[in-house]
């Protein structure tokens, strides 16, 4: 599992994402904002297509993914990571940020996939960069899907019945 070796990089300051400036920049979403059929989401990224489209999330190891499916079709994905990359979002911004895009659109399911076991449910609330020196940051016990669906279903405000939790082998991800 990578999450010990990420800890113990963090604690010992070798990490350059723990030290990232954060990124403040949101996204508002205007219905009228044309949108591809094609997306890559990498890392830290928010990103939409249109009905009919594709969603890929490159090289997800550590990371999980969130992806939108809006009532009218159209998919609006989310590719959290355990750590920040250097001018995207950090793991407690994403969630704001794919509500932000979503909007007042209806959703019919919000599916999460990756690496479940390397999360705590509560990355998404507070990212592990963001504790200081002599803070320890919780460390999963197994896979919570339960926990992560339910902080995922507050972040979004969508009821928890809309949100499922899939633990997927590492690799691109392709969401269509």
């Amino acid at each position: 599992m990578v999450l010990p070796a990420a800890l113990l990089a963090l604690q010992l300051g070798v990490g350059t994402a723990a030290h990232a400036r954060p990124h403040s920049n949101t996204h508002t979403h205007t219905h009228t904002e044309e949108v591809s059929t094609r997306a890559t989401v990498t890392e830290g990224q928010v990103k939409e297509v249109a009905k009919g489209g594709v969603i890929t999330y490159p090289s997800v190891t550590s990371c999980l993914t969130v992806t939108v499916r809006l009532k009218g079709g159209g998919l609006v994905g989310a590719h959290a990571s355990l750590f920040q990359v250097p001018g995207e979002l950090r793991s407690d911004r994403i969630l704001a940020a794919l509500k932000d895009r979503v909007g007042d659109r209806p959703v019919s399911a919000v599916e999460v996939r990756g690496a479940v076991g390397a999360w705590h449910p509560s990355y998404f609330v507070k990212a592990i960069e963001s504790y200081g020196d002599g803070e320890q940051p919780p460390v999963p016990a197994g896979q919570d899907l339960d926990g992560i669906a339910r902080v995922v279903s507050q972040g979004l405000g969508q009821p928890r019945g809309t949100v499922t939790v899939e633990d997927v082998p590492d690799g691109d991800q392709t969401v269509s």
